[in-house]
């Protein structure tokens, strides 16, 4: 049975990049019938913030991608220290001193020579009196040995890869503080969970091939892995920079809709269009991993706001009704309400000022060539309440009182009942204003 997993660092709240990789592998798992997981990586102590776990989850609910378990790697260290003493029991786990500092010296050396700025494993020379020495200086940090070999398999989305493990350093799996990084927490958590399959950004490439000599030192089954391309901006900028401004919780108090986002970001890089699907379940059984090309791919949040418009006009009564019992909306008048301003709303926040409008009427706009036609016209206005003839019978009252036809009759006349442009077809409109200020 398949199952996925999506890892997030409690560090700060859900943004577009995170979403994308949740979402792929959600899918992933509905589309087999399998186990989807929601493992909060939170081993750092430091960073890690309960109000970020509480945002993960209030994201996701929001999103409707609900998890079958959630695991905390906080509760799981003990597992880590097993599989640490494993890697050691068969010489793949070596302590290592070095700070910072001397590391940094070290690339730079390698660097100024030509050479790949990898670890030259210095620390395996050690000779046990020297390894005491140290450690009464400073804590050590443990790296993994990797086999100096070809790691190869075949991605999802990028095909094959292979990489020369000699050159790439030994990973740091813990650090002097003794805190463990993703890479080990990742490796045990996937092999004990029975992680069949693992999509994230194409940025963790290298980290997959030594986690494949990891998973295979610890006698797991390596998962098949997909790595997606990373999101920029719409005019091909990296995204990092703007990604606070583009967290889940900010495009939720925008008022974009969850299957307008999802929608947009389980076709966005595919070579199949986006397509605004209105259920879930559609949007299980139209993914497909293998779709997916390895160029970056561009992100606008102002793609969202056409999607979510589209998204709301084509909402029943019922999937609005929370809304217009919140604005106050009669319930005889909610449905003929939402038929006429279904088309003229982005988000659901748009709502509202129309409602407004209908009870309380709004501040007439007019242009000064048209305040002598427009009060001449609004002396010809019958007084609410108004029937689906109002303005039919208005005006063709004022066209043939002033002989004006067209855009100069009814812009000037339409802006002076709404306040706006454009709206709702007004013959539509007039029955439910219960005032117009005059």
């Amino acid at each position: 049975m398949t199952t996925t997993r999506f890892a997030p660092s409690p560090t700060g709240y859900l943004h577009i990049g995170n979403l994308r990789t949740a979402l792929m592998n959600y899918l992933i798992a509905q589309k087999t019938g399998g186990t989807f997981i929601l493992r909060i990586d939170d081993t750092d102590p430091e960073r890690s913030k309960e109000e970020y776990v509480d945002g993960i989850k209030r994201d996701l609910e929001w999103l409707g991608l609900s998890w079958d378990r959630i695991e905390r790697q906080s509760e799981r260290l003990d597992l880590y220290h097993d599989a640490a003493d494993k890697l050691r029991g068969i010489g793949r786990f070596y302590e290592c001193f070095e700070t910072p500092t001397e590391l940094d010296l070290k690339r730079k050396k390698q660097l100024n020579m030509g050479k790949p700025p990898v670890y030259d494993r210095a620390a395996l020379d050690l000779s046990d009196a020297e390894k005491d020495a140290l450690r009464a200086e400073r804590a050590g940090h443990w790296r993994f040995k990797l086999d100096q070999e070809r790691i190869n398999w075949t991605d999802g989305i990028l095909g094959d890869i292979s990489i020369d493990a000699a050159s790439v350093s030994d990973p740091v799996l813990i650090r002097g503080d003794g805190q463990f990084l993703y890479t080990l927490a990742s490796v045990v958590d996937d092999t004990e969970m029975g992680v069949t399959n693992v999509v994230r950004g194409s940025d963790h490439v290298t980290n997959t091939a030594t986690q494949i000599q990891m998973i295979e030192a610890l006698d797991g089954k390596v998962p098949a892995f997909a790595h997606h391309s990373l999101l920029t901006g719409p005019q091909g900028e990296a995204l990092s920079k703007r990604l606070g401004t583009l967290a889940l919780k900010d495009l939720r108090e925008q008022g974009v809709e969850p299957l307008a986002l999802l929608s947009l970001l389980a076709r966005l890089g595919a070579s199949d269009p986006v397509e605004l699907r209105s259920e879930m379940s559609e949007l299980i059984d139209g993914f497909d991993i293998s779709k997916f090309g390895t160029a970056p791919t561009k992100f606008d949040v102002n793609d969202l706001f056409p999607l979510t418009a589209r998204l709301l006009a084509e909402q029943p009564l019922s999937a609005i009704a929370e809304d217009m019992s919140a604005l106050g909306v009669p319930a005889d008048k909610a449905e003929e309400f939402w038929n006429v301003v279904r088309e003229n709303i982005t988000t659901r926040a748009d709502i509202g000022p129309w409602w407004d409008l209908c009870v309380n009427g709004a501040e007439p706009v007019i242009a000064d060539e048209d305040k002598d036609f427009v009060e001449t016209a609004m002396t010809m206005l019958p007084d609410a309440p108004f029937d689906g003839e109002t303005w039919k019978n208005w005006t063709t009252a004022v066209k043939e009182a002033t002989g004006r036809k067209g855009k100069g009759l009814f812009m000037p006349l339409r802006k002076a009942v709404t306040g706006q442009e454009r709206g709702p077809d007004m013959g539509s409109l007039m029955p439910l204003l219960q005032k117009v200020k005059r």
